[in-house]
């Protein structure tokens, strides 16, 4: 059968450098950090003492006390973030068929907040379990897209993609192939995530995932450098408004860029470590190429998965360079993470983001903080250090891994009438 065409009509975005799509871009281009000690709770005890917290964002700007405190943070973020996306689309909702419009979201966790208050809260108590009666509904990972749908009236496919930090672009694969096979018109899709809690901080610090480079936050989140130790955790939410091409066109949707295909694949190795050799992060670059009808050489741009890990850098160079041989040198390599930190089951859609403005705006945002060389890293590569560069970039690729293995891969293209 004839696939039909998926273009991209709006985008929402909240990230701790910005909290509207149009303060995320320019907190990418002009390299800023978003990290700094954290605020939400006492951490003096904790190996890694900061964090990439949203700043200045107080919900009841967006949403009713009342129902806010109905919703965890990750719920919170998502409605906020799709709110965005679905004005920027500027889509009627009194004309579209709400029936062919589907909500498909990423959370990697949920809502681990809430459930962490709510055990803290019953084990400091008289043993008589008292609990919250929202307790359940705000803590489920498939409560964001239901309340977006909710809201909104969308009664197409509605539901989560859980595969920890591939979860957003597993989503947006998801409704990438809904909308190619003709069941929907439009899908909301994105994720979020607020993981940035005591048992967030502490679990991944249990883990050796965290970098503990407390004496300078700002600088810790540092892909690909020499010095690098560990993520950085962040939090927010990002959201791409999806359209079939044919329906955008007809009433006059402005389009940002083409979604032209997907991939994914499994390690099938380790619970957290990435394979040495790349061979999953292999396959899900090629399987991306082949499902979007591109060849290696097509590819200007990737925003790699780079959260600032040891292992997992260098794995996912090599297999760029496996993937892409000697074009690979030719290919802007960024990781966006550098900036944002590392926000989990979100990350996938504010990195799509990123590459969805790359392509728009012509700027391949910078890697940051790198001062010294990894000896283990190809130095021809471009891996956009220090400072955005120029670039008419008319295909890119985003790339984010998981814990499991899971791996998942997301082209986009300029338009091409």
């Amino acid at each position: 059968m004839q696939l039909k065409r998926v273009v991209v009509t709006g985008l929402g975005a909240l990230t701790p450098i910005g909290n509207t799509l149009e303060e995320y871009w320019y907190g990418l281009i002009k390299g800023v950090s978003g990290a700094a000690p954290v605020t939400y709770y006492d951490a003096a005890k904790f190996k890694t003492r900061f964090a990439c917290e949203l700043k200045n964002f107080n919900v009841t700007d967006f949403i009713d006390r009342k129902e806010a405190r109905k919703m965890d943070r990750f719920t919170q973020y998502a409605l906020v973030s799709s709110d965005e996306a679905i004005a920027d689309s500027k889509l009627n909702l009194d004309e579209i068929n709400k029936l062919r419009v589907g909500v498909i979201w990423g959370a990697g966790i949920g809502g681990l907040e809430t459930f962490q208050n709510e055990v803290l809260d019953f084990a400091a108590g008289d043993g008589t379990p008292r609990f919250n009666p929202f307790f359940i509904p705000k803590m489920i990972a498939d409560i964001a897209p239901g309340n977006i749908s909710i809201k909104n009236g969308f009664m197409g496919p509605n539901y989560t993609t859980v595969s920890a930090c591939a979860s957003s672009a597993n989503a947006m694969i998801d409704a990438l192939n809904y909308i190619r096979l003709g069941t929907c018109d439009i899908i909301v899709t994105g994720g979020s995530e607020a993981a940035i809690t005591i048992s967030g901080m502490g679990g991944f610090n249990a883990m050796h995932a965290l970098s503990t480079r407390n004496e300078s936050p700002e600088t810790a989140s540092r892909p690909f450098d020499a010095e690098r130790d560990g993520f950085v955790l962040g939090e927010g939410a990002g959201a791409i408004i999806l359209e079939e091409y044919e329906h955008a066109k007809a009433r006059g949707a402005k389009i940002y860029c083409e979604v032209v295909g997907g991939g994914m694949s499994s390690d099938a190795y380790h619970m957290t470590a990435p394979h040495p050799d790349g061979i999953g992060v292999i396959a899900v670059m090629k399987n991306c190429l082949e499902n979007s009808g591109l060849k290696p050489e097509d590819v200007d741009h990737i925003n790699t998965h780079g959260t600032s890990t040891p292992l997992g850098d260098v794995a996912e160079l090599k297999a760029i360079s496996h993937v892409f041989g000697d074009h690979a040198k030719n290919i802007n390599i960024n990781s966006t993470k550098s900036m944002t930190g590392h926000l989990l089951g979100a990350a996938g859609a504010i990195e799509a983001i990123a590459v969805i403005l790359t392509i728009t705006h012509g700027i391949v945002p910078p890697t940051i903080n790198h001062s010294r060389f990894d000896e283990n890293i190809d130095p021809a590569l471009n891996l956009t250090l220090n400072k955005a560069q120029k670039r008419d970039v008319k295909v890119a690729m985003s790339n984010t891994f998981g814990f499991g293995g899971h791996n998942a891969c997301v082209a986009f293209k300029k338009l091409d009438e």
